[in-house]
């Protein structure tokens, strides 16, 4: 008979965990990495990238709502370009929250507190006229914007080259890059604008 190898002691089993076990780090703490940085310099980063974190999600899920329900005659521009942006809102999510876990903090993660702590209001739960869609899009924009550029100044000033980096050349370009692209959707110009004598002309044709 064939013996076996197999350690007796090792089960196959998944272990799973029971949900009653306390965390072993806190949100709002930092740990201490070789990075490089004081301990004050990465508590700060870490606060103010949450607070970019939380808005950001914010106005990446308020993307998606309007790629949902968005009417009328721009429906495919806009229901693509929404969708853009959400793509990129997303992709600067995982940046910041890389960036915050790299500092030895916690990122900000669920719904119920990415809520607590955004700046951003809240939408209401049905469908909204494009304009408002594009207004509040736009309002949710310089919100971020304006805390991201205080909080690149005090990276810049405490040595974070990283955080301020991220914040410059990835938050604050790309929502400045989205904002052009919205408010030109508000500008009250018609499809094809003639003149009178243009106009005459065409008939004539």
């Amino acid at each position: 008979m064939k013996s076996s190898s197999v350690n007796k002691t090792a089960s196959a089993a998944p272990r799973l965990s029971d949900g009653e076990r306390p965390e072993f780090q806190e949100f709002g703490t930092v740990v201490r990495l070789p990075i490089g940085l004081s301990q004050r310099v990465c508590e700060e980063s870490v606060s103010a990238l949450n607070q970019v974190l939380a808005d950001t999600i914010t106005l990446r899920d308020l993307c998606k709502k309007h790629h949902w329900q968005v009417s009328g005659p721009t429906f495919f521009e806009l229901h693509n370009l929404y969708d853009k942006h959400y793509a990129e809102q997303a992709a600067l999510v995982d940046q910041l929250a890389e960036r915050i876990q790299i500092l030895g903090g916690v990122s900000v993660a669920m719904a119920a507190d990415v809520q607590k702590l955004t700046q951003i209001e809240r939408p209401p739960e049905g469908r909204e006229a494009v304009a408002v869609q594009i207004s509040r899009l736009l309002n949710g924009h310089e919100t971020l914007l304006r805390t991201c550029r205080k909080a690149a100044s005090k990276a810049q000033d405490s040595g974070d080259d990283g955080t301020n980096d991220l914040l410059v050349s990835d938050v604050i370009r790309t929502n400045e890059f989205q904002v052009w692209f919205l408010s030109q959707h508000l500008v009250p110009t018609q499809l094809a604008e003639t003149s009178s004598g243009d106009a005459a002309r065409l008939r004539e044709v």
